[in-house]
């Protein structure tokens, strides 16, 4: 299970850096294993792919929940929405594998789509019961706003434009809110 999750770490951090010139030689050696540890692990590169993917939507997922224990409402939601956008900027370089995944497994994209909009209306839901956002916003609105943002920018996978544009959301969200 050890190299299972150092392929998935070095995969990530290999389309992260070389989008779909990332070979799978160079994946087995960032985590320093042989290309056999790799393929036993994920037999296809699209198996790969797709571990990388729903490893990176899990961990999202479930900081929400430590994010929500440390950090007011409000602070914990901008937070989220910060890493939501930085995690979308990383994976711009996997869209090609990603839309081939697409077609041949849409239960993954259904499962994680799930996994986040439940994520997104448990941290709307706190900062709403705090005052400091509106009601009125869906999970599915969010993700997809949040979803823009992430297109908005160039190719660059820089998330220090992306920042700017989640404090206007987080604006938006917070207009006609009870507390400010």
């Amino acid at each position: 299970m050890r190299n299972r999750a150092r392929l998935i770490e070095a995969a990530a951090a290999a389309f992260a850096e070389r989008g779909e010139a990332t070979s799978l030689e160079d994946v087995a050696q960032r985590a320093g294993v042989g290309i056999g540890t790799l393929y036993r692990h994920f037999p296809t590169r699209d198996a790969l792919v797709e571990a990388v993917y729903r490893s990176g939507v899990e961990s999202l997922c479930e900081a929400a929940d430590q994010l929500l224990a440390d950090l007011p409402p409000d602070r914990a939601l901008a937070e989220w929405m910060d890493r939501f956008v930085s995690y979308v900027a990383t994976k711009r370089g996997m869209l090609t594998a990603l839309r081939s995944l697409l077609d041949a497994d849409a239960t993954l994209f259904d499962d994680c789509r799930a996994c986040l909009e439940a994520t997104a209306a448990r941290m709307l839901g706190a900062a709403a019961e705090s005052g400091f956002v509106r009601r009125d916003v869906d999970a599915g609105d969010l993700l997809r706003a949040m979803g823009g943002i992430c297109m908005a920018t160039d190719a660059s996978h820089r998330t220090d434009q992306l920042r700017p544009l989640v404090g206007l959301l987080l604006d938006g969200l917070r207009f006609g809110a009870t507390r400010g």
